[in-house]
Order: C-alpha cells, then sequence, then structure tokens
C-alpha cells in the first residue's frame, strides 16, 4: 500500500508553512498573562494571508474559487497550524464550507463559498450541545415557522455552548433536531433577531460563545436538512482537532528534543540520560500512534471506503489517541524541561493551555473506547 500524499496534498503543505513561518508562538496572547480572553478577534493578518494563499478555499470546487482537494489536505494544512497556535478558524471555516457544498442548495453554495474562500466570510459551528455531553443536535429544535417574507421557514429554540469563533463569524452552523427527530443543520446570522451571544472563555485563553437561540427565523434554503449532512460535518471538526492535536504534539517534542539536548547535568546533555530518553521516545510512539490513526479516520471519511466498521470506528481510535496522546506529551514536556517549562518567556506554557483545551474538545478517552465498544458489538468481525 502506497502511504505517500499526492504532490498537491505536498504543495499545500509547503503553501502553509510559507505562511504560518511568520507566526511566532512567542507572540500568541498567553492565558497566563491575560485575563479572561486573551483577545477580542480572530489574527485577521493571518486570516488574509491565509485566503491570499488560496488555502482558505483549498478542499471546495473550482467554481467556487476553490482548488478541489480533499479534507487530507486540509488535516494536513491544519497540522501545520497547530505547530504556530494559529489563532483562526481555519478548521471551523472550512469544514462548514465544505459541507454547505456537499449537501447545501445551490443557492447558498453560490451565495457563501467563494466569499469564505476569498477570506471575506467567516464560518463556525455548533457541536457541543448545551452541556457538551449529550449530542448536539439535541440542543436545538427546528421546527417550520414561516413567515410572509419566507412562508417555508423554520424556527430555531435551543442553545449551543463553547462556539469558538462565533464573535468573529458571520454564519453558524447549528445543529438541531425537528420533531420527527431528524438532524438538521441551520446557517445562522448571529445579527438575526433572537440570537444571542453571551461570553465564555476557553482553557487556551480563546474567547467561546454560549450562542441562544430564542424563536430565530432561517429561511428553507438555509437549513440543510440533506440526510448525514450533520454527521459529515462533525466528522470533519472531530478529524481535523485530532490534526490540531498531532501538529501541536510534534512541535512540543521537537521543543523538549531541542531543549533537553542542550541542557546540561554533571558535564553531560540531559538527554543522554536513559530516563529522560525513555520517556521521550514514549511519546514518539505516543505521536506516531496519534499519526496513523488521524490518516485512517481522515481516508475514510474523505473516500467513503468501507471496512469491518463504520468509519466511526475509525474516528472513535483516532480520538482516543489523539485526547490521551497530545495530554502525556505536554505532561512530559513539562517534566522534562523542569521550572524553565513554567515560565511564561518560554512558549512551552502556551502548548500546554492549547493542548488542554483540544484533548477537553475531543472528550474522555474512555468515553470513545465505549463508544469503539459498541460497535464493535453491532458489528461483529469475523
Amino acid at each position: 500500500m502506497d502511504f505517500t500524499f499526492t504532490e498537491e496534498q505536498q504543495a499545500a503543505v509547503e503553501a502553509a508553512r510559507a505562511v504560518f513561518s511568520g507566526v511566532a508562538p512567542d507572540s500568541v496572547p498567553s492565558p497566563a498573562l491575560t485575563p479572561g480572553a486573551v483577545a477580542e478577534d480572530i489574527d485577521r493578518r493571518l486570516w488574509g494571508e491565509l485566503a491570499s494563499s488560496d488555502l482558505l478555499g483549498l478542499t471546495l470546487s473550482e467554481e467556487y474559487g476553490g482548488a478541489g482537494l480533499d479534507p487530507v489536505a486540509l488535516f494536513l494544512v491544519l497540522r501545520e497550524s497547530a505547530k504556530v497556535l494559529a489563532r483562526v478558524p481555519l478548521l471551523e471555516s472550512c469544514a462548514v464550507a465544505m459541507t454547505v457544498e456537499r449537501y447545501g442548495e445551490s443557492g447558498l453554495a453560490a451565495e457563501l463559498l467563494p466569499r469564505a474562500a476569498r477570506g471575506e466570510l467567516v464560518l463556525t459551528a455548533g457541536a457541543n450541545g448545551r452541556t457538551g455531553h449529550d449530542p448536539a443536535e439535541l440542543a436545538v429544535t427546528a421546527r417550520p415557522g414561516g413567515s410572509a417574507a419566507a412562508p417555508a421557514g423554520w424556527v430555531l429554540d435551543g442553545v449551543q455552548s463553547a462556539v469558538p469563533w462565533a464573535q468573529a463569524a458571520d454564519r453558524i452552523a447549528v445543529p438541531a433536531h425537528t420533531g420527527e427527530g431528524r438532524a438538521v443543520l441551520a446557517l445562522v446570522d448571529p445579527t438575526r433577531r433572537g440570537v444571542t451571544l453571551a461570553d465564555q472563555v476557553s482553557t487556551s485563553g480563546e474567547r467561546l460563545a454560549e450562542v441562544r437561540l430564542d424563536g430565530v427565523r432561517v429561511e428553507a434554503r438555509e437549513l440543510i436538512d440533506a440526510p448525514g449532512a450533520w454527521e459529515w460535518l462533525r466528522d470533519l471538526l472531530t478529524t481535523g482537532t485530532c490534526a490540531l492535536a498531532l501538529g501541536l504534539g510534534e512541535r512540543v517534542l521537537a521543543m523538549t528534543a531541542e531543549y533537553t539536548g542542550k541542557r546540561e547535568q554533571f558535564g553531560f546533555p540531559v538527554a543522554t540520560f536513559q530516563a529522560v530518553a525513555v520517556q521521550a521516545a514514549d511519546r514518539y510512539i505516543d505521536l506516531r500512534a496519534m499519526e496513523v490513526t488521524l490518516w485512517q479516520a481522515a481516508w475514510r471519511i474523505s473516500t467513503g471506503a468501507g471496512g469491518p466498521l463504520p468509519a466511526a470506528g475509525d474516528i472513535a481510535v483516532a480520538k482516543i489517541w489523539a485526547s490521551d496522546g497530545v495530554r502525556r506529551i505536554v505532561q512530559t514536556a513539562q517534566h522534562l524541561h523542569g521550572g524553565f517549562g513554567a515560565d511564561t518567556d518560554y512558549p512551552l506554557h502556551r502548548f500546554h493551555a492549547w493542548a488542554k483545551q483540544i484533548e477537553l474538545s475531543l472528550g474522555p478517552a474512555a468515553a470513545h473506547e465505549e463508544a469503539l465498544g459498541d460497535l464493535l458489538a453491532a458489528h461483529p468481525l469475523a
């Protein structure tokens, strides 16, 4: 089997590295030094550079100004973005845009996607529900309720918590359920009447929002009711978060290798001590497991390929490794750096905060192991 990436995917990585080379993790606002949210807005300069490099439309069709690549290309770029703690909604905006193109009405796609590819429109999604424990689509109801202007419209009521980059977004993809129990996806303008954004703050210090919907009306074309739309978006967001975990872990382990190679004790670099080398080697194994399970899940959702289990099984395995792996990597890094790792003049504490936010976003590995067990029970392997 050939596991190499295509020339187009590798070109996307090179373009991303060129853009992200101008981002210094030292300059990323620190949650340890800033009370409340670290910033009011996303990094607009970086967002503009991503748009100028055609990376925001990477996975959109050419008719919408995109490059027509698959989700794997997006995950490769996300991996690079995490290495510099890029403060942009790259995952959310691209994932929502891909979902609109695949499942949305052609008129909605024509209205939103070219602007999204140019960086003029920021998209995000609510995927945590009210509490983060129950399916997100159950937190909001969608019922028919048109107005004189839009007689075939819908009315939304409910709450989505911890919506990333919501204050900077022009549209929020909100999963909801109908009276028949179907999962649907609404593209909501946050300035619309009945929408309230309450500030929340992530572990990494970034602004989140509790998005409250009180009788919010959306047009029929703004609600995607095609089967599988919400599940597709959810899988993209989850797998993309695993890609962020991998990129962050790789950067942190590289920082640790550099530091322990220079730091001396008893006249020798501490990297030469067996106890240090063994811990670093264990974390390298974590990274390789995170990598292979990520690309397995990415390949399944990109190609729709079948397997002994549904793609949800591969995604669960990727989440298990990403959630536990990124935590172990930053904890070991802090340990091997000693007190220097907690120094706010050094960027490691920023990576630690971002890693904890990723871990919390993915959820505990035990829950994914239980989900994987349910899938194995429902699909016995021959």
